[in-house]
Order: C-alpha cells, then sequence, then structure tokens
C-alpha cells in the first residue's frame, strides 16, 4: 500500500485516514489512487468511517461501499463496529488490486457482490459460512473482531486468518470467474497447474474435512486448505500472491531496504517477474519476521514455498497482474 500526501498542505496521510493534522478532511479517490480535494463523501463516512469519494449519485455511496448489497443490523450488538472494520478491510484489498486495473473505470468486466453478514441477527444467532458464488462473496463479519479471528484462528490451526485474507481469498474466486470468461486458454492452463476445476466440490470438501490433508500437503500447498480441491488451491495462491506484492509494496513505500531490492523507487505492482517478486517479497518477510519476534508477536509472514508451490505463485501473478501467458 502506498503512503499518501494530503492535498491541502502535503502531509503525510495514510491510507485509512480521514482528517490531516492541518484539519483538512481526506477522501481517498481509488481512480486517481490519492487523496484529492472537494471529493464529495462517501454517504458511509460518518457511520462507518468510509473515506473514499462518492461515485453513485443516486445513493452517494462510493465504489467499494455500492458493491455490499447486504449489511447487518446495527442496532444490534457490535454490528457496526464489525461492518466498519470490515468494510476497511474490503476497501484495502480492492484499492490494492486496483493497482493491477481490476475493477477500475477501465475494467469492463463485473464488480464482485457482497453480503456482510452478522451472527447476531434479530431472528437470534446465525451460522454464516463465508463464500463465494456466481460473483456474489458472503463475509462473517464475527471475525472482525480481533479476540474471535485469533480464538478461530488458533481452532483452526491456521497460520494466518484475519479479515484481509478472507477478502482476498473470495475475491479471487470471483477472479478465477472473470478470467475463464475473458480468455479462452485459461482453464486448460489452470488445470495444468492447480487441477481440474470440475472434480465435484462438495466431495472434496467433505472428503477434506474427514480427512484432513495429506501429510505431505506443504510440498506441494502454500496451505493445508488448499490441498482440499484445485478452487481452494487457486483462491489461497492468489491471495499470497496478493499478500507478498502488497507487503513488499508496502515496505518499500515505508523506506525499508535490503540489499536483495536496495530500490525505493520500486513498484511492486508493476514487476513482471514473479520470481523476482516473490523472492524478494520472501526476504522482506523473514526480516518482518524477526522484528515481530522481538516484540513476541507472531510472525507476520509465517509460510515456506516449496518448489512446486513457488511455480503456482508464478502462475497466479501472471494471471492476476496480467503480465502473464
Amino acid at each position: 500500500m502506498r503512503i499518501y500526501a494530503c492535498p491541502a498542505c502535503k502531509a503525510t496521510a495514510y491510507f485509512s485516514n480521514q482528517r490531516c493534522v492541518c484539519g483538512a478532511a481526506l477522501v481517498y479517490d481509488p481512480e486517481a489512487d490519492s487523496f484529492v480535494q472537494n471529493g464529495t463523501q462517501c454517504a458511509n463516512r460518518g457511520q462507518i468511517g468510509c473515506n473514499w469519494v462518492a461515485e453513485q449519485a443516486e445513493t452517494d455511496l462510493c465504489r467499494s461501499c455500492a458493491m455490499t448489497e447486504v449489511v447487518p443490523d446495527i442496532e444490534l450488538g457490535d454490528n457496526l463496529s464489525l461492518w466498519a472494520r470490515s468494510e476497511a478491510s474490503k476497501r484495502w484489498v480492492l484499492a490494492t488490486l486496483g493497482r493491477w486495473g481490476w475493477f477500475t473505470d477501465a475494467d469492463t468486466g463485473p464488480n464482485p457482490r457482497f453480503h456482510l453478514l452478522s451472527e447476531d441477527t434479530a431472528e437470534g444467532p446465525a451460522q454464516i459460512v463465508m463464500g463465494h458464488q456466481n460473483g456474489l462473496v458472503t463475509i462473517n463479519l464475527a471475525e472482525a473482531d480481533p479476540i474471535e479471528e485469533v480464538r478461530r484462528r488458533e481452532a483452526l490451526s491456521e497460520r494466518l486468518r484475519t479479515m484481509t485474507a478472507h477478502f482476498r481469498h473470495e475475491i479471487a474466486h470471483f477472479l478465477f470467474e472473470r478470467l475463464a470468461a475473458s480468455r479462452p486458454d485459461f482453464v486448460d492452463q489452470f488445470t495444468a497447474v492447480f487441477g481440474d476445476p470440475q472434480e465435484d466440490y462438495g466431495a472434496a470438501l467433505k472428503r477434506h474435512y474427514a480427512k484432513g490433508a495429506s501429510t505431505d500437503w506443504n510440498s506441494r500447498f502454500i496451505t493445508s486448505y488448499a490441498s482440499a480441491h484445485a478452487h481452494e488451491d487457486w483462491a489461497e495462491t492468489s491471495a499470497h500472491v496478493m499478500h507478498l506484492t502488497d507487503m513488499l509494496d508496502s515496505a518499500v513505500e515505508a523506506g525499508l531496504t535490503l540489499p536483495t531490492l536496495n530500490n525505493l523507487k520500486y513498484d511492486a505492482y508493476a514487476e513482471t517477474s514473479a520470481e523476482a517478486l516473490i523472492e524478494t517479497a520472501g526476504a522482506y518477510g523473514l526480516a518482518l519476521n524477526h522484528v515481530n519476534r522481538s516484540m513476541g508477536q507472531d510472525d507476520i509472514y509465517p509460510f515456506v514455498h516449496s518448489r512446486v508451490v513457488r511455480d503456482k505463485l508464478v502462475r497466479a501473478h501472471g494471471w492476476l497482474s496480467g503480465t502473464g501467458t
């Protein structure tokens, strides 16, 4: 993620800021990828802290908020704050994907739609299953609660489980459909890398949850869940491409350099060599892991890439960034 400047005084401004130290309101324009002066504020600014510019004339909603079709009952429990945190993660993910051209004005394909649902409803506790189907992404807002996020991460033995990661994973499923519809050769190439996308998905997941992943899953998959089905391998791998690219971009933007890069003009989203990007991001990940440990914090990127996994990351990067064949 880039570090921005206030359009009024040029002071440093971060992506989620709503107001500059000079007092100016900060309004982010995703098309310009910058804060702009005199931008019409999203109608959700006051309620959930959305700092994007309004684009929908009939609703005064921003690009991101307009993609959300269903929101929770904000009168119940913590639903308002959970919705706000979830939308903040969604804006971050959409803005970074925009660096590759996804969901911008120049992108003529459909946008994803979102149902952001709470387990806390007027009818009582609801069971919410995160997922994607036919362009609709369903997100369980319960995991926007930091305590619940950690509890479920531990219960499911997942090394990385955050709201940002959920959005990246589910949007990756949507991008599979976009790529399959726009590139005649995509499905055949996908099958050669990730396996048969037509395999019975329900049966594959049932088998995965009943028997678990094979003992050698990490030699071929980025996570154990990726071993469940070709679609999950794609979504997990693609999410990690997004993680690595954003992690490297953010580190460079913050002025962190390593001998492997040592270039503060580097744009991770413009990188055409996926091998170079993955190797460099991996080096930054190791360094940042070491810094986190000094504070008693978990590793920021607790993953090691086998050769097979790296090859999958390379192919996914090519499709996501538009630089691959």
